[in-house]
């Protein structure tokens, strides 16, 4: 079923859900924008020739908007496509309790570190077990494939680094997701008792309580996820469909009209496609959930490590082999003259 902008469409429907003082002000900005996006309360641009004249209206430039998002996504591939190396990579998914989910959705300042700590867990390790520096990009996630808050982090890793000592990249390692999980695990608790204690971490449990919890986790096996071969172009394009785009896409939707809104999820267990549906309220407090602030949806958060020694021979991709992979030639790619 093809609807016709239905993310506009819910939002001006449910707008006396969202459009109040009780609402973060980033969130009623964007929403606002996005209402108005491609219409003439934005405002327009004429462009005439001799025989037309055409007026073209502006845009919202919201990056939670469907259409807006669109372009930002390509143009987000195409930068992390010329600046990976074709290397060989590895895909991790780095996630937490479930009871930590409110604990960072109640303290969103905190969300902008998650990258950075994965990334750290994952060089560590590489260090000490290898001696080398690899690349890194992590991108975080706020949501689950039930639009459910859901902080994790989503990988690319790869199977391979420079050896400062050798002065050379040395490639074909093994990665071990044990050992990232013991380093992701007790970096969050660190980070956690961290804010805590310096008093910018709020929660309806007490600090004794709080810290009980802290200590129960960091005894219990955290899930890490590891694809051992994964091309950059397949990690970049799931990926980039969450970093700077809205939560659900626009196809998903099914019925938008009555009380609740209808789209499509897949079941993770059955593998199958399957018809979710959530009031239309809540659907709203889901969406403003993932605004972060004005023109910024969390899972923008990336992080990329980069350690290559000048003349390393390692070289990056050009965007013209992202925008079209088939027809490309390399040969004549000026990157390669």
């Amino acid at each position: 079923m093809s609807l016709e902008e239905p993310m506009k469409q819910i939002l001006k429907d449910a707008r006396s859900v969202w459009d109040h003082d009780g609402t973060r002000m980033c969130v009623r900005e964007s929403f606002r924008k996005m209402i108005a996006c491609r219409t003439p309360a934005l405002g327009w641009q004429i462009y005439a020739s001799d025989t037309e004249v055409r007026r073209v209206y502006h845009t919202c430039k919201v990056r939670s908007c469907p259409s807006c998002g669109y372009r930002a996504t390509l143009q987000w591939q195409r930068e992390q496509w010329t600046q990976l190396p074709d290397v060989p990579y590895a895909g991790l998914v780095f996630t937490m309790p479930d009871v930590f989910w409110s604990i960072f959705k109640q303290n969103r300042h905190l969300l902008h570190d998650l990258p950075n700590i994965g990334g750290e867990a994952v060089l560590q390790w590489m260090k000490d077990k290898y001696g080398i520096w690899p690349l890194i990009l992590v991108v975080q996630h706020t949501f689950g494939r039930h639009l459910n808050f859901n902080a994790h982090l989503h990988m690319l890793v790869s199977a391979g680094g420079l050896s400062e000592a050798e002065s050379r990249w040395i490639e074909g390692l093994t990665l071990n997701p044990v050992g990232f999980m013991k380093l992701w695990r007790h970096g969050i608790i660190t980070y956690l008792r961290l804010a805590l204690q310096a008093g910018i971490l709020k929660s309806d449990l007490k600090s004794w309580e709080l810290l009980e919890l802290l200590a129960d986790k960091y005894e219990v096996g955290w899930h890490v996820d590891m694809q051992e071969r994964i091309s950059k172009r397949h990690f970049l394009g799931y990926a980039a469909r969450y970093i700077r785009r809205p939560p659900i896409a626009q196809h998903r939707f099914q019925e938008i009209d009555g009380p609740v809104v209808k789209f499509l999820t897949k079941d993770t267990k059955t593998k199958e496609t399957v018809l979710d549906e959530v009031p239309k309220d809540e659907f709203i407090r889901i969406l403003a959930d993932q605004v972060d602030r004005i023109d910024i949806v969390i899972p923008s958060a990336t992080t990329v490590y980069w350690r290559l020694a000048p003349g390393a021979a390692v070289s990056p991709s050009c965007s013209s082999c992202w925008a079209k992979p088939d027809a490309h030639d390399h040969a004549d790619c000026p990157r390669q003259r």
